[in-house]
């Protein structure tokens, strides 16, 4: 985790209140003194807030495909997300009201990470497009940072096979437990409430398993800090 500042608008009313009601070693209280804030090292609530998103779709491309699910994991913490409802999609909102989720959730994070998620990829550029479509405001350049893990696996690594499932066993990763199959696909886009869990929990097996393998790979390369 980073210690770099981040907005104060971004803090959740615990953090001003711990703020305000701790004091830095000059005997002020951190609102006041924000640069002593250091002293709290990784308790730090201005540190820069990561976190690890993933997606699942009906397919590739955004103007033919929505969004089944999203994740989007805190660093070291819980799961943010959800995957559409029977009714959502038999009502042909389809991922409208997930996207507003969504993006809500994306703003509380400083930097995002994704395997295979950044420029030219799939997870940011199907997002931008879906939310386009549906004419929310879809956050902008240089407002959120991005990471993609596969441009320092491409980079850095020489495996078989640069798929997270094929990575993630590299590394020792557990990953894919429940992995998809045509039959749980299908029924997930005709809005089988079961197969969209199945989703959801692939999705969420997925965001966590990105998270494993950035803390395993990060240290061999500096993670450009791009715009999502």
């Amino acid at each position: 985790m980073s210690s770099a500042l981040i907005n104060l608008n971004r803090l959740r009313k615990e953090e001003i209140a711990y703020l305000y009601n701790h004091y830095c070693k000059h005997g002020h209280r951190f609102i006041e003194h924000p640069k002593c804030i250091s002293q709290l090292g990784q308790n730090n609530p201005l540190c820069e807030k990561l976190g690890f998103l993933d997606i699942e779709t009906t397919g590739l491309k955004g103007t033919y495909a929505y969004v089944l699910s999203y994740c989007i994991k805190e660093d070291n913490g819980k799961i943010l997300g959800r995957h559409l409802t029977k009714r959502e999609i038999h009502s042909e909102t389809y991922d409208k009201n997930l996207l507003k989720e969504l993006i809500n959730d994306m703003r509380k994070f400083d930097k995002l990470v994704t395997y295979y998620g950044g420029d030219y990829r799939f997870d940011l550029p199907i997002l931008r497009t879906r939310a386009l479509y549906w004419g929310l405001d879809f956050p902008l350049y240089k407002e959120i940072k991005g990471v993609d893990l596969y441009s320092i696996v491409k980079k850095k690594f020489n495996l078989h096979s640069n798929k997270l499932g094929v990575v993630c066993d590299f590394f020792g990763i557990q990953a894919k437990g429940h992995p998809m199959n045509p039959r749980v696909w299908f029924g997930a886009n005709a809005g089988n409430e079961r197969n969209l869990e199945w989703v959801f929990t692939h999705n969420k097996e997925d965001v966590c398993s990105t998270e494993k393998l950035y803390h395993k790979i990060f240290e061999y390369d500096s993670p450009k800090n791009s715009s999502i």
